[in-house]
């Protein structure tokens, strides 16, 4: 069907910051997930100063990093074969449902006063086993919240925007909490955070999604997805430079305490500052990718984003003053949210509808599920070597991976201009990775 009305309806909203909120169901998601979000900042925070108040060590410290997260690499392909398969909405229902229990939970043990280290350890693993299947299926989730590919990037950006909003507010509104209740309210309110998401998931308005039963196995489906994934060198190399970037330089976040206290020689106040100066370069980069109009140029700025992080992080590593350590924390957190961002946006619009879902989940094993092994290999040479040193080998390394990456980007254009000139997601972009000065703009339709 063709009118003026729906033309109009489809040209605005492809203009501006904020288009991918014309979509009633997507407007419930960003604000119930964002109040969500800061809960989940607030415990995260809570959770790194809760350990390392009680044991001091760093070792510990990378030793639940690693628990609360190596679920994720575990799980997350079934969950990919499950979002394939199910209703996403229900599933996402119950791991927030799940989440919601497991802060509460841990909140009561603190407020108590009968935590004990191992608490924190299984409490950690059973929320990195609900992460695990959660991530993927609403990273999934998003294209049928916003139905039209075009905004798909733009969707994807705000989505990033909401997180680092949240990892903005919630470190900073953590730390104050830790000094004046302690560490228990940040896990309280975290729990009663979860009933915004779940109210928004409840209201949402959602076509059936046809999905085709063949009555294949889990494993066979996986197989499949693996394949699908392999095969591709531009699904491939977005992968293992985010495996990469997750493993070496994203633990640097683990160690934070350890900066706080002992290099800068701060409290609570520090770590909360320090974490939310990474947020606001983390927001300020997911603005700018919000801000553009397409994703023209889009593998380029991941080498570049890429560099930026590494530059950032082994700087950071360096500083001894804490107004230093803020400053160069800024290029680090918008390096990481804009390389994080931009490969998730291009994986999205290249991959297939049938098999959307286990490639997120593989984005998400190379998210978060290789964080963990990062985080307990940066406790055991923080340990040894200090956390200076382990942080600057971990911006070096992210250094190197941009380098292999921008040599390879050449040969990844070639393969995905086809795809983008096929589906036509928008009209002037024959390629999603290629660079501007390569694409000829054919004229618009009338």
């Amino acid at each position: 069907m063709s009118g003026d009305k729906p033309q109009d309806n489809g040209a605005r909203r492809s203009q501006g910051l904020f288009r991918a909120l014309s979509y009633r169901n997507y407007r419930l998601f960003f604000f119930g997930q964002s109040v969500s979000l800061i809960g989940t900042w607030m415990q995260q925070v809570a959770m790194s100063w809760l350990v390392y108040r009680l044991t001091g060590s760093a070792l510990l410290l990378g030793t639940v990093g690693f628990t609360s997260q190596i679920p994720t690499f575990v799980v997350s392909p079934l969950a990919g074969v499950l979002a394939d398969r199910w209703d996403r909405r229900r599933l996402l229902i119950a791991t927030q449902t799940l989440a919601m229990t497991q802060a509460f939970v841990l909140s009561w043990f603190v407020l108590s006063g009968t935590v004990q280290t191992w608490h924190i350890i299984v409490l950690s693993l059973i929320l990195g086993v609900v992460n695990g299947f959660d991530i993927p299926i609403r990273q999934s989730f998003v294209i049928e919240m916003v139905e039209e590919r075009h905004i798909l990037s733009n969707a994807i950006a705000l989505n990033s925007s909401m997180v680092n909003a949240a990892r903005l507010i919630g470190p900073s509104v953590a730390g104050l909490l830790i000094s004046v209740l302690g560490e228990g309210a940040c896990f309280l309110l975290n729990g009663l955070s979860y009933l915004a998401v779940l109210l928004s998931l409840a209201m949402m308005r959602i076509a059936p999604r046809h999905v085709e039963h063949k009555r294949r196995s889990v494993l066979y489906e996986l197989r499949e997805g693996i394949g699908y994934a392999v095969k591709f060198a531009p699904i491939r190399a977005l992968l293992m430079l985010m495996a990469l970037i997750s493993l070496m330089g994203m633990p640097y976040a683990v160690l934070m305490p350890v900066f706080a206290k002992d290099v800068l020689h701060g409290g609570p106040h520090t770590f909360g500052f320090l974490m939310a100066s990474a947020g606001v370069g983390a927001l300020t980069g997911t603005v700018y990718l919000a801000s553009r109009k397409n994703v023209i140029g889009l593998g380029r700025i991941i080498v570049l984003a890429c560099a930026l992080f590494g530059l950032g992080i082994a700087g950071f590593a360096f500083s001894k003053t804490p107004w230093l350590s803020l400053m160069l924390l800024l290029p680090a957190g918008f390096g990481a949210m804009v390389q994080v961002a931009a490969s998730n946006t291009i994986l999205q619009t290249i991959v297939d509808d049938d098999k959307r879902g286990r490639v997120m989940s593989f984005f998400t094993m190379s998210f978060m599920g290789m964080t963990p092994f990062g985080s307990l290999f940066a406790g055991a040479v923080a340990a040894r070597l200090g956390a200076p040193i382990t942080v600057q080998v971990g911006g070096v390394a992210c250094l190197c991976g941009a380098l292999i990456f921008s040599r390879a980007l050449p040969g990844l254009r070639e393969m995905v201009r086809p795809i983008y000139a096929r589906l036509g997601i928008v009209p002037e972009v024959a390629a999603g990775i290629q660079s501007a000065s390569e694409i000829t703009v054919p004229p618009k339709e009338p």
